[in-house]
């Protein structure tokens, strides 16, 4: 907060501590709050609204019609008021009448005001009323004004509160009573299944006082705490073990690197100066990041901020003295642990032998928790709405991330189905396992290559496990997304040696660096997301890469040292014409050039690879082909490219089906196409780890896969059971006059010839 925010603040609380401290009914106080807000932001109008009975009720009034008051009362998403409160958002307008929920109250007698601001009054992170202010003139309130009535509206909080006035279906009390059993959904981040008595990670620190007595003791609580903080953070970083090494390291770092940020400790001061005590401070800094991380469409920046907000929480425990979280506490049997979101370091405080699967409200599948957790091997659901309403501490739950669910309470029906579909898993795991020397080749003689892919350290460690011939993708972009800095060359030369040393003989395709569009980085301008509507198609991958020829130049060097003696393989993201494939080799090609005058050892062989992911360069594949040693299909860009179908949306990501005639002879052309060429093409979107889609693939001549390792046992056990020479037959008699239900089609041929599809 701005030193002219701070003052202003300050001296509005100032007043109000006052008011808080003396013994006036609470209609008294509310009334002279209104008065010293309303002067001190130089308004006509400042108001109070009230959630009281599910309804916001106009409480107290300087500028409005005062039998307006217990009178005007506006339901949740009704009118400016109403909007903000169901929002939990701040509203600024020079002219109210133009926003489109702007509803005009005649009792109020506002007609003759212009301008409005309010902010939410938040109690235990539910809004509970609304702080406004309005004036004659048509303006709008500065930031430093905004900030000042945010700041106001916590201590609001506090004084309503004490007063009895919040409504007790909005003060998140306790959770209704059930026995119920019953299924939630949500989303999959780490898969596994799991089976615990609930236990919720921390009990929210409530804050009892806002206004600080004495500034300067607040400031040292705050020092004394981020200290405290930093000593937490720097033993788990040190005792953490995972067995091997990863990214997940990395991801621990950039944590730290949080916990020692000077700029969110001098927000938090400067939240201080404005009156607040050190708990207050802290709140109010998170709420604003919460406020940010509601207006961040990118979900890699969105993780970084609940990073901070993970330390907020433990800077705020420490300073209230409340550290008692469930991995304090110790957990005394199995558990799954809920929260309504988790830090990575907090996930390593929990006792991995009892810990058995986590369910989150928020979460995604590139946090930096869900990293963590997938190398601890913890199962996590993600994005499960109502958590903490609908589950009671100590409840049994079954979860099965696979299926995207937990079951809460369940009865011995789902008891036993839980077990018995466990069993079933624990088998076939085994006996895919059971698959890992056993080469993938069809039962008339066939041979496919099965590689599978990797953007991190420990996925390379799925060779030896699954038995694939090697990784067909390594996305390098994923050491840039989980860094809070740009790696360095000799960085990513260690990740890229340590890659190859552990694939040993086995082939490494390494994609270069894929960023832009939803994979932006923090630390790095790329594009202004403002400019572009269709991120996908936008300034990204290869297109930036080319632009941006020094960050490619650099991992240029990195790769070709770190291959020195082996086969390099380099593959090109989003090629659309051949010149860019062209200025991408070249490049290549200059840093080799340039390391083997610096006597450096270069690998004795360097492919290079398209990915096809742009429909328009199938078109020019007859300039393309002659230039490549292999050619790699992205089905998961080139999907929604072909439909014109975003895959982020919810309303069209079940829309098109991989098993389309259209993309199947797409993929059958180009294949051909490659062939023909003598250039080894494969598959390396997410169609290729279906097996259904899989057997389609293999059926229009494409006879390399690269997949999720995962899939590597199922995807196997697929090939091992199929005739080749019918798969492809088949697949000419369906794409000749294709079915409309092509899936029903393919799936009713498999089970009329055994093939094993689950």
């Amino acid at each position: 907060m701005p030193a002219t925010a701070a003052a202003s603040a300050r001296e509005i609380l100032v007043r109000l501590h006052d008011v808080m401290a003396s013994r006036a009914t609470a209609q008294a106080k509310l009334n002279q709050v209104v008065r010293i807000i309303g002067e001190a932001t130089t308004s006509e109008v400042c108001s109070i609204y009230l959630l009281r009975e599910g309804v916001l009720e106009l409480y107290a009034t300087e500028g409005l019609a005062q039998e307006a008051v217990h009178v005007t009362k506006l339901a949740l998403g009704e009118g400016l008021v109403g909007t903000i409160a169901e929002a939990g958002e701040v509203l600024n307008l020079d002219e109210a009448a133009s926003h489109p929920d702007f509803r005009y109250m005649p009792e109020t007698g506002e007609e003759r005001f212009h301008s409005f601001a309010g902010v939410p009054i938040v109690r235990r992170e539910r809004t509970v009323g609304v702080l406004a202010v309005q004036h004659a003139e048509q303006r709008r309130y500065a930031d430093i004004e905004i900030e000042a009535l945010q700041t106001v509206a916590m201590v609001l909080s506090e004084l309503i509160a004490n007063a009895g006035l919040i409504d007790a279906a909005a003060s998140g009390g306790n959770r209704p009573q059930s026995t119920a059993s019953l299924r939630l959904a949500g989303q999959k981040l780490v898969d596994g299944m799991g089976a615990g008595c609930a236990v919720f990670h921390q009990p929210r620190v409530l804050i009892e006082h806002t206004v600080a007595e004495d500034t300067d003791a607040e400031r040292h609580r705050v020092y004394a705490a981020f200290d405290k903080m930093r000593e937490q953070i720097d033993r788990i970083a040190r005792e953490a073990e995972f067995g091997v090494g990863g990214e997940h390291l990395e991801v621990i770092e950039t944590y730290k690197m949080f916990a020692y940020d000077e700029g969110w400790q001098r927000r938090i001061n400067e939240a201080i100066e404005s009156g607040l005590t050190a708990e207050a401070a802290i709140e109010r800094v998170q709420q604003r990041t919460r406020q940010r991380m509601r207006q961040i469409d990118d979900p890699l920046l969105a993780d970084r901020m609940h990073d901070l907000e993970d330390l907020s929480n433990r800077l705020l425990r420490i300073v209230a003295g409340q550290m008692g979280t469930a991995a304090q506490l110790g957990l005394r049997q199995d558990t799954i642990l809920i929260a309504r979101n988790l830090g990575p370091a907090e996930l390593l405080e929990y006792d991995r032998r009892r810990l058995k699967g986590v369910i989150l409200e928020e979460g995604s599948l590139t946090a930096h928790v869900t990293i963590v957790a997938r190398a601890m091997g913890v199962p996590v659901l993600g994005r499960v709405r109502d958590v903490r309403r609908l589950i009671a501490e100590g409840d049994q739950l079954l979860l099965d991330v696979g299926e995207g669910s937990v079951f809460v309470r369940p009865s011995a029906a789902m008891d036993e189905a839980f077990e018995a579909k466990q069993e079933l898993r624990q088998k076939r795991r085994a006996a895919f396992a059971a698959l890992r020397d056993v080469p993938p080749v069809t039962i008339d003689g066939h041979r496919v290559t099965v590689m599978v892919n990797a953007g991190l350290r420990d996925d390379a460690a799925a060779l030896d496990l699954t038995g694939a011939d090697g990784i067909g993708l390594f996305r390098t972009e994923f050491q840039f997304l989980v860094s809070a800095t740009l790696p360095r060359r000799e960085r990513q030369h260690r990740l890229y040696r340590e890659v190859l040393e552990i694939a040993g003989t086995r082939p490494v395709v390494f994609r270069t660096i894929d960023i832009g569009g939803d994979k932006a980085l923090p630390y790095l301008k790329v594009a202004d997301a403002a400019d572009e509507e269709n991120p996908a198609m936008g300034w990204r991958a290869l297109r930036l890469s080319l632009e941006r020829d020094g960050l490619m130049k650099v991992q240029a060097r990195a790769l070709l040292e770190a291959a020195a003696g082996r086969t390099l393989n380099v593959m090109f993201p989003m090629v659309s014409e051949a010149w860019e494939f062209d200025e991408a080799r070249a490049l290549f090609e200059e840093q080799r050039g340039w390391l083997a005058g610096r006597g450096k050892r270069l690998p004795d062989h360097v492919r290079y690879g398209a990915m096809l992911e742009v429909p328009a360069l199938a078109e020019q594949l007859d300039l393309l082909l002659p230039r490549l040693d292999f050619l790699s299909i992205g089905t998961n860009d080139l999907t929604q490219f072909l439909f014109a179908a975003d895959r982020a949306n919810p309303k069209l990501a079940d829309r098109y089906d991989w098993l389309s005639s259209s993309i199947l002879r797409f993929l059958r052309r180009v294949a051909a196409a490659a062939t023909a060429a003598g250039v080894p093409i494969g598959v390396c979107g997410e169609m290729g780890g279906r097996p259904l889609e899989a057997m389609a693939l293999i059926g229009v001549g494409i006879d390399r896969l690269s997949i999720t390792p995962a899939a590597v046992g199922p995807i196997k056990a697929m090939i091992r059971s199929l005739d080749h020479g019918a798969i492809v037959a088949e697949m000419e008699r369906l794409l000749a006059r294709p079915p409309r239900d092509m899936r029903g089609a393919l799936t009713a041929w498999a089970g009329e010839r055994g093939v094993e599809l689950a």
